[in-house]
């Protein structure tokens, strides 16, 4: 069995289609890893990566209620792959299936949510 972790933060607000039993959430977590030194400067540069993941039933509910844009999630994910035709041509893609996830650090509208709560 793969184990997959990915921690990323939110691009927007997941979007869920059905509920209960036949809930489905669609998300893009973006996160920066390391691309090298600059050449000229040797300074360190970052390139963003963004995956698209789906969570099933219970655990979409909960990232489309409780989640909100920039904030961090860490995802234990499964790749399967999702080829089709295509003008007669297989073409090859990836579905990113979230087994399990936690909430990590709150995104800038939930601190903001936070403190005009507190006032």
């Amino acid at each position: 069995m793969q184990k997959n972790v990915f921690v990323g933060n939110l691009a927007r607000p997941a979007t869920v289609t059905g509920t209960g039993d036949r809930a489905v959430a669609r998300f893009t977590l973006i996160a920066n890893e390391y691309a090298g030194k600059d050449k000229d400067t040797g300074q360190t540069r970052e390139r963003a990566v963004a995956i698209q993941f789906t969570a099933f039933r219970a655990k979409a509910e909960a990232i489309a209620k409780n989640a909100l844009k920039g904030d961090q999630l860490i995802i234990d994910y499964r790749v399967e792959n999702n080829d089709y035709e295509k003008n007669g041509e297989t073409v090859y893609g990836y579905n990113f299936i979230v087994e399990d996830f936690a909430f990590g650090a709150p995104g800038k509208e939930k601190r903001d949510q936070f403190s005009r709560a507190g006032e």
